[in-house]
């Protein structure tokens, strides 16, 4: 694609992990790409201060993984080679669901797992290796500007150590996180942004990283991650543990109304409280660790970008600009990796006319339409925490999800079919086949 480069310069405001992935795919239409980062960055920054969930625990649903080695081919393989494992979702995985453990059978869908350190860290390699790309660190972005016809055409910045200088670009995409000022200079034009949607998760994380012996050492158990998922109104403490790259598990503990406790102490009886006695075990076992941390600003929140009507051409917006799910469901990095994939067929489309005009109010309605089904997802359950809150509909899938549950412990078949829709690989029209909502709907008190 590097051949047939149709435009001058892109400009993608925030480099972590969302405008790194938008950067890959801008590099194959665009001349030169310019990341622009408020903090200290290089090529060797993993999780950085502007980032600070990235130190918490984080999945790569199989989706988002499938679409990242597309984008970089080997990147998977490179990660083995450091110690992240690849294994089959229900092989792997130790999971304790609210009525008891999955079925720890074959599934065919494939997940890796590391930590967002090392996978941010060796995007930004690949990124910046490429020759048309640029780093502008230290840098934040202050605003926008636009040309005659209302087309934004550069951002504003302010350095350090240097003046306040411009910009020009031909597209500019924010991917600067959950703090964007994207709605305060969009104002700044005269361009009003409905409020975002907000759901509170009332949750707190807590993560340390610490020694796990080698995969052919017999303490060695036999998963990958133990997990013991959150569940209102009765599970309101759980936590996740995953083996990650250079011989670490990375144990993540997570609380409603509760927050797990940051010294050596408390987070082993925290763990030790929970239903699953993995983390604890191995907790009690390690022998080194890293700082342990906590995290609490884990809300969804959703701007509604796609209702803007008067939307300018030539502006993007992606990742957690756009909209933030509650961490525990493991969607953020997947979706960020959709919307890549989705602005490379949309510029694609755009290449056979050579005009970008167009594409910015039409890629925010499609993301619009994207991010509909993951913010169901984690709203519903978030909602199920607060009584007066619960939507008919939130109730409804709280009540068919428990009775799913207890058919899926005892049916791999279904458990599959339940795999593939959270990994994104499937439809949740899939669980409610008639083949599984007969199972559902069946399901008698006894068994419930």
């Amino acid at each position: 694609m590097r051949a047939h480069c149709l435009w001058g310069k892109a400009v993608v405001v925030g480099g972590s992990y969302a405008g790194l992935v938008t950067a890959r795919v801008l590099a194959d239409f665009f001349r030169e790409v310019v990341l622009v980062e408020r903090d200290a960055v290089d090529e060797d920054t993993g999780a950085h201060p502007g980032a600070p969930h990235g130190y918490q625990g984080h999945a790569m649903l199989a989706r988002g993984g499938e679409i990242l080695e597309r984008l970089f081919p080997g990147l998977r393989e490179e990660l083995r080679e450091a110690g992240a494992p690849v294994f089959d979702y229900g092989e792997g995985i130790d999971f304790l669901l609210p009525v008891g453990r999955a079925p720890r059978q074959r599934t065919g869908v494939p997940v890796q797992s590391f930590t967002r350190d090392e996978l941010e860290r060796r995007l930004r390699r690949k990124v910046l290796a490429l020759p048309h790309v640029t780093l502008v660190p230290s840098t934040r972005c202050t605003g926008l500007t636009r040309d005659f016809a209302g087309r934004v055409n550069g951002v504003r910045c302010q350095s350090q150590s240097e003046k306040p200088f411009q910009l020009a670009a031909d597209l500019v995409v924010d991917a600067s996180g959950r703090s964007s000022s994207l709605v305060d200079w969009l104002n700044e034009l005269g361009i009003s942004v409905p409020p975002k949607r907000t759901v509170k998760a009332k949750v707190t994380y807590t993560s340390m990283n610490f020694d796990r012996p080698a995969e052919s050492d017999p303490d060695h158990p036999d998963y990958y991650v133990a997990y013991q998922m959150l569940f209102a109104p009765r599970v309101r403490r759980a936590g996740i543990l995953l083996a990650v790259e250079r011989s670490r598990w990375t144990c993540m503990l997570f609380g409603f109304h509760d927050q797990p406790p940051t010294d050596d102490e408390g987070y082993l009886a925290f763990a030790k409280s929970l239903n699953t006695p993995h983390l604890a075990e191995h907790l009690a076992r390690r022998t080194d660790q890293e700082p342990t941390r906590r995290y609490t600003n884990v809300d969804n929140q959703w701007r509604p970008f796609h209702t803007v009507r008067d939307w300018p051409d030539r502006l993007l917006a992606v990742g957690d600009s756009v909209c933030v799910f509650n961490p525990v469901y493991g969607q953020g990095m997947t979706v960020a990796a959709m919307e890549a994939e989705l602005l490379q067929r949309m510029l694609q489309r755009c290449g056979t006319t050579g005009r970008l005009d167009g594409l910015a109010r039409g890629f925010q309605r499609k993301v619009g339409r994207l991010l509909l089904l993951p913010w169901t997802v984690s709203t519903n359950s978030d909602l199920m925490w607060t009584p007066d809150g619960q939507s008919l509909g939130a109730r409804l899938a709280h009540w068919y999800n428990m009775r799913l549950f207890h058919v899926a412990v005892q049916d791999a078949a279904v458990w599959t079919r339940f795999v593939r829709v959270v990994n994104m690989m499937a439809s949740p029209a899939q669980l409610f086949h008639p083949s599984v909502a007969l199972k559902v709907l069946t399901l008698t008190s006894r068994n419930t």
